[in-house]
């Protein structure tokens, strides 16, 4: 429940400070043949570094694009971006297509999945090597899975406010670092509801699972689609962005300080298994960036980030640790295939009431018991999610998922209203209300949508999602953008080959000591272990 008198938030002073919200978008797609084949070409040069481009690169695998939306105040005004984003890449990828579904196709064996590559530097050296070893780790498959990221952020103005109103004397940097740790947590405890709501990814090619185990059925009866009746994102379960590896490892929350130092003991440790393998293979060339449980920070795939931008060579600890937590990342999302950006404003408007209720919640602090309660509530709506009986585990007792999911929906609906208050609209209480009627069974989800399709239209997995690619590709295709759109993000992608160069031309010293001197920064952790 709310911490402080939610009427407060309803005065205007107080309302308008909710309009600076800031939210952006990274949005994953991979790249793929018109026969719907992996694309093993390199990152199209029309779209610039994947380096240095500030709003399309490469997420792991070379044929997985990353389109970026800066910060802005309104849902629209961030699809409105990504909708032009997708429009000039179409006119730069020939004839490939972007894959709509998180989940791949036929990427084919798992060591002809290239890696992105970023170029000469040291900095984009190390990004490579980093992706190297994810694929020695996990498996190159992993690399072509792709999401959506929602990055969340409220103006200082409100924080200076809410400081005010719970009487804090810390510093405003202590207090938004604080108070955004508190919004983690909840988020933690509740982001299976989002898993339950926006999964779209119940099935997979079965070819994506070959020679991995898994405990996946047939869907056509010959193994040609994978999935589970009640599965909500498969790309949150074990075929995805878990590893038996990091289920050891549990991250503290209750703080920045605390979050710092378990992270950066998990790279800085060696970890046996990957320090048996080296650094370095028989030939001496580099196939992972360190033998420790995580590379970077980066490699531990939680559902959410605490973030402070950092700069070309800083780790993302050690701009925490200098500025404290500026934004929130949710990674949990799948892409939404039935929408050709992947996402949609309702969504997001959910997402942000969501958040705010998270953030304005009570959040107690967590101990190991938590964590893994957290885990194992994950694992069950990632493959029951569907099932109207499933039981989760709430304050250490089992409850039934519809009973969990109403009673949030009845405390996130005031922060729609308040939201709804600020922009003088009803699009926030809307967006909850389609949520309802999802819990209530009155509309599917997502992950039940994809699974009536494919049965309606006898498709296997692969099928249906390649008639959706297409579907989508027609409708970027049929609106190019105007001349003067074109010709800026044409600009933008050779202001981003020059800045590669000059980031080339500026390196000094060996790859090593660059390394050395990257791993360095996380002496500030070292020290508290």
């Amino acid at each position: 429940m709310p911490t402080f008198n939610l009427a407060e938030l309803a005065q205007p002073e107080a309302l308008s400070l909710l309009k600076g919200i800031r939210r952006g978008i990274e949005k994953e797609s991979l790249r793929v043949t018109p026969e719907g084949e992996l694309a093993q070409t390199d990152h199209p040069r029309g779209l610039g570094s994947a380096l240095t481009h500030d709003c399309i690169t490469t997420d792991f695998a070379e044929a997985l694009l990353e389109f970026i939306t800066p910060p802005v105040a309104t849902p629209e005004q961030a699809l409105e971006k990504l909708d032009q984003i997708h429009r000039f890449t179409y006119s730069q990828m020939g004839d490939e297509r972007l894959w709509v579904n998180s989940m791949p196709g036929r990427i084919g064996r798992d060591a002809d999945i290239p890696v992105a590559r970023y170029g000469s530097s040291h900095s984009g050296t190390m990004k490579t090597i980093y992706r190297l070893g994810l694929g020695l780790r996990y498996g190159r498959a992993m690399q072509t899975i792709a999401g959506i990221h929602y990055n969340f952020s409220l103006p200082d103005d409100f924080w200076q406010w809410l400081q005010a109103k719970e009487g804090s004397t810390e510093s405003l940097q202590d207090f938004k670092t604080r108070r955004y740790f508190d919004l983690i947590r909840n988020f933690r405890r509740h982001y299976w509801l989002l898993i339950y709501l926006f999964g779209a990814a119940p099935a997979v090619c079965g070819t994506f699972v070959q020679n991995r185990q898994h405990n996946l059925q047939s869907f056509d009866g010959d193994g040609r689609s994978l999935y589970t009746p009640d599965a909500t994102s498969l790309r949150m379960g074990d075929l995805g962005y878990t590893s038996d590896a990091q289920k050891s490892l549990v991250v503290c929350y209750n703080d920045l300080r605390s979050y710092l130092i378990t992270l950066c003991s998990a790279i800085s440790l060696p970890y046996p298994p990957y320090h048996e393998l080296g650094v370095k293979d028989a030939d001496g060339e580099y196939q992972q960036l360190s033998t420790g449980l995580l590379q970077i920070e980066n490699e531990f795939y939680s559902p959410i980030r605490p973030k402070n931008p950092a700069g070309m060579g800083e780790t993302a600890l050690s701009a925490l640790d200098a500025r404290g937590v500026e934004y929130i990342e949710v990674r949990c999302l799948d892409l939404n295939p039935f929408v050709p950006l992947g996402i949609e404003a309702p969504q997001m408007r959910f997402l942000d009431a969501f958040l705010l209720h998270c953030l304005l919640s009570d959040s107690p602090q967590t101990d190991e018991a938590d964590y893994r309660a957290v885990q194992e509530n994950q694992a069950r709506i990632v493959y029951r999610g569907r099932d109207p009986e499933l039981q989760l585990i709430h304050n250490g007792s089992e409850r039934k998922l519809t009973a969990w999911a109403t009673e949030l929906l009845d405390e996130i609906s005031p922060m729609a209203d308040l939201l709804d208050q600020a922009w003088q609209g009803h699009d926030y209480q809307r967006a909850v209300s389609v949520q309802r009627d999802k819990i209530a069974g009155k509309i599917p989800t997502p992950a039940a949508q994809v699974l009536a399709e494919m049965h309606e239209h006898g498709q296997t997995f692969f099928q249906w999602a390649k008639a959706k690619a297409e579907q989508h590709r027609q409708y970027f295709l049929e609106r190019p953008l105007d001349a003067t759109e074109q010709a800026e993000f044409e600009r933008l992608a050779q202001e981003s080959l020059q800045k590669q160069r000059d980031v080339e031309a500026a390196d000094k010293g060996s790859f090593e000591d660059f390394l050395g001197r990257y791993y360095a920064q996380y002496v500030f952790c070292q020290r508290a272990l």
